[in-house]
């Protein structure tokens, strides 16, 4: 980078460009400057995908198996190609900065965005993150790791006080951070929260401090949206952007003003813009300097994401060889999940793909017509109703599938008219300028007679017609959460009797608020159902006549997202109940857990097998239907602990003062349980072939471990090195090993540069205690 350049561009600007150009233009861009040859810099969420600067279905984007599944990969080098996957989609939506990775860590799974992190352990979050961040980067795109730091909560998450002591901060929560930067990461996102008394957006202990002058971070510290609420003390702690910046911003002119009165040093200002620059200079946005080579999302990338959701699935259990599947005659497919599938978690996180493909269109697909599929719901966990599917309507205009919206002013002129091919809308900006009422309607053919439920979904003033029956109602948010409210709207519901076959109009009126943070909103819909204790009955029915079941449970964005934690660990609704009684109706019953986050599994000694598929992304149920056959090999392991009940388990929220008091220091995830309380522990995974472990050395940081695939099958094993010093266990490093049948393979292990010394080193599978050392499988 020639910086003498950069400087020669800041020289030419007045101090209101530069200053102006700190906060942003719009929701993810930041102004651009054409008389220095800047472009406007865009930025767009996410961890999961790319959605770009739209939330509209109509804007598809690939949807990536979650964080979490990744590190369950436990392989950097796949983390590196899945960031140069999301870096090739940015390009092809004009993104120049990506907000991703989060790499806060799993202190405790209540979290509720455990699910768009990697990890407990900040070693294993730390490579992958780098590596991540790596792929990301070598696209030409910024990656912007996050949310710096302490970020391990939603509740209060505005507000709350991290007291986070000096040793768990260091050892803990700011190492994938310190190993992002030394990869190079382009850019850093603060977080909404307070770190021992101070906000993160004003921490110049720990942005100027540590992360400009101990690590040396050249990039931009951009702010989480709406995270930056003063202007001098924010400007002097090492802000760099403030985002989004509209419709109020405490920087543009205020932070002008503090530099004319001599409160702000411009000096602080030239370096912020400087960064800018920079940054716009290594995503090629910045005129006379070299663009990125030219990458584009390759043919292939479905199949990308299908192997690496199989890669990252993990098998819990598996007694007397009831995975791979044997081609059943008939297979009883139940569960919510399902028929509900749940590819993402829930909050900014989200996109929009061209596709979704569940278990049982995979397992379709896989078994072909040999084998029968009878599919059941058995239960209704969801608290919410899934949108009006597009196969039951008929848009007025095209007479094609989706819903007409239409833009009208105060006086009832029609402004603009979208065909949407979807019954949900998140509108982040976007809404047409002078609108007073959005309108959507559609055409609803029913597929039976009955009572048919709709919803009006969101905050605001609503009126909902279908067919004779209208309902008026306005929503109000319970929680002061902006984002939540736009992300988990309220919901009002309507009961009417319809006639298969016959089309009704459907519509739905809302009235936005002025002056709103945005506005999401749409029509909730399911068609007539037994009631539950019926439909489980039913379930248990197949699951008796069939040659195997596989019963598909697990969360939903209504439990793990952005903006709020979880409350318990418990399977939503009666779940619990429904694989316990189909285990009791047929021994050959394996579980899919469908979940981003550890949930309790009180029945995981009653089931044959138990597969965890996480939240796997759009081509998740052909990965599903590839581990159960044994197509693929099921190739990962726990990257965060799975406890037996909530004994033990550290509460996300906030005490009454606001301070959320990390009192267990550097004891969470596998340092924190004992062996009592933990059902499935940390790097555990079996797979369908048996190792043995025949070598270990040690020379020069690095492990040398030897592995022989004593099975009948090719395999893929994750091996794992700890260290054990004064009484604490840590993982020292990891490795993927792959072999045939009868063959050896040694795998080097670089071990992590902080062990303690001196230490005893164990390499491995899965440990059930890590603190005494004892274990599931042989150690070398």
């Amino acid at each position: 980078m020639d910086e003498s350049r950069l400087r020669e561009r800041l020289a030419d600007l007045t101090l209101e460009e530069k200053v102006h150009l700190l906060t942003g233009d719009g929701f993810w861009t930041l102004r651009p400057i054409p008389r220095i040859g800047l472009r406007g810099l865009v930025m767009s969420d996410g961890p999961s995908g790319v959605r770009g600067t739209t939330w509209d279905e109509r804007h598809t984007s690939l949807l990536f198996p979650n964080p979490t599944a990744l590190a369950a990969t436990w392989d950097p080098a796949l983390a590196e190609r899945i960031g140069r996957l999301n870096g090739a989609q940015a390009r092809d939506k004009g993104v120049h900065v990506q907000l991703a990775p989060t790499i806060n860590l799993h202190r405790t799974p209540l979290g509720g965005r455990h699910f768009e992190n990697f990890s407990e352990d900040p070693l294993l979050t730390a490579r992958v993150g780098a590596a991540f961040v790596k792929g990301v980067q070598s696209a030409g795109v910024a990656a912007t790791v996050k949310h710096f730091v302490g970020n391990d909560s939603e509740t209060a998450r505005m507000s709350y006080d991290a007291r986070i002591g000096e040793e768990a901060l260091d050892e803990l929560y700011l190492r994938p951070f310190e190993e992002a930067v030394k990869a190079g990461a382009w850019a850093v996102m603060a977080a909404y929260n307070k770190v021992n008394g101070t906000s993160m957006t004003e921490n110049r202990e720990l942005l100027t401090g540590v992360l400009k002058e101990r690590w040396g971070f050249d990039g931009v510290v951009v702010s989480d949206w709406t995270a930056i609420r003063s202007t001098e003390e924010s400007a002097g702690a090492g802000m760099d952007v403030e985002m989004p910046g509209l419709p109020t911003s405490p920087w543009r002119d205020r932070l002008v003003e503090a530099v004319r009165a001599g409160r702000v040093a411009e000096e602080l200002i030239d370096d912020k813009v400087l960064r800018v620059l920079r940054l716009a200079a290594r995503v090629g946005a910045l005129d006379g300097f070299p663009d990125p080579p030219p990458v584009t999302t390759p043919s292939d990338a479905r199949a990308q994401l299908r192997e690496a959701a199989a890669q990252a699935a993990v098998l819990l259990r598996n007694e007397n060889g009831a995975l791979p599947l044997n081609a059943p005659r008939r297979l009883a497919v139940i569960g919510p999940n399902a028929v509900r599938f749940s590819a993402q978690g829930g909050g900014s996180a989200h996109v929009n793909p061209d596709r979704v493909v569940t278990p049982v269109d995979g397992l379709r697909r896989a078994l072909g017509d040999g084998t029968e599929l009878i599919v059941r719901p058995g239960v209704y966990p969801h608290p919410r109703l899934a949108p009006l599917p597009l196969a039951l309507t008929t848009e007025p205009e095209t007479g094609e599938r989706g819903v007409r919206l239409d833009f009208f002013d105060a006086g009832g002129t029609l402004i603009e008219s979208q065909h949407r091919k979807a019954a949900h809308f998140v509108f982040l900006g976007g809404i047409p300028s002078g609108t007073a009422r959005i309108v959507a309607r559609t055409s609803m053919t029913p597929a039976e007679d009955g009572v048919h439920t709709f919803a009006i979904a969101g905050a605001g003033e609503y009126e909902l017609r279908v067919a004779e029956t209208r309902a008026a109602v306005t929503l109000t948010p319970d929680h002061g959460d902006p984002v939540e409210a736009l992300l988990r709207p309220p919901e009002h519901r309507v009961e009417v009797d319809l006639k298969a076959g016959a089309p009704v109009p459907v519509e739905l009126r809302y009235t936005p608020a002025p002056r709103s943070f945005g506005a999401a909103f749409g029509i909730g819909y399911h068609e007539p159902r037994p009631a539950e204790d019926d439909a489980l009955a039913a379930a248990v029915a197949a699951a008796r006549d069939a040659d195997a079941a596989v019963v598909v449970v697990g969360t939903n964005d209504d439990v793990e997202s952005e903006g709020f934690d979880r409350t318990s660990l418990a399977l939503p609704g009666r779940q619990d109940e429904l694989v316990s009684a189909v285990a009791a109706a047929n021994p050959r019953t394996v579980v899919v857990v469908n979940a981003g986050a550890p949930v309790l599994m009180p029945w995981r000694d009653e089931v044959a097998a138990v597969l965890w598929a996480w939240l796997p992304g759009q081509e998740g149920g052909d990965a599903v239907a590839d581990v159960l056959i044994g197509a693929a090999e099921p190739g990962g392991r726990l990257p965060t602990t799975f406890p037996a009940s909530h004994d033990g388990v550290l509460s996300p929220v906030p005490a009454e003062d606001g301070t959320l008091d990390y009192a267990e220091g550097t004891a969470i995830g596998y340092r924190h349980y004992t062996s009592a309380q933990v059902a499935y522990p940390f790097g555990h995974g079996l797979g369908y072939t048996t190792w043995e472990y025949e070598s270990l050395t040690v020379s020069g940081g690095v492990a040398e471990v030897t592995v022989h695939n004593t099975g009948s099958r090719a395999g893929r094993e994750v091996v794992q090195c700890y260290a054990f010093a004064g009484g604490t266990v840590r993982l020292a490093g990891s490795a993927v090993a792959e072999a045939a049948p009868g063959d050896s393979v040694t795998v080097r292990i670089t071990l992590d540069e902080r062990l303690p010394v001196p230490c005893a080193l164990r390499a491995g599978r899965s440990v059930t205690d890590l603190r005494t050392g004892t274990t599931r499988t042989d150690i070398g």
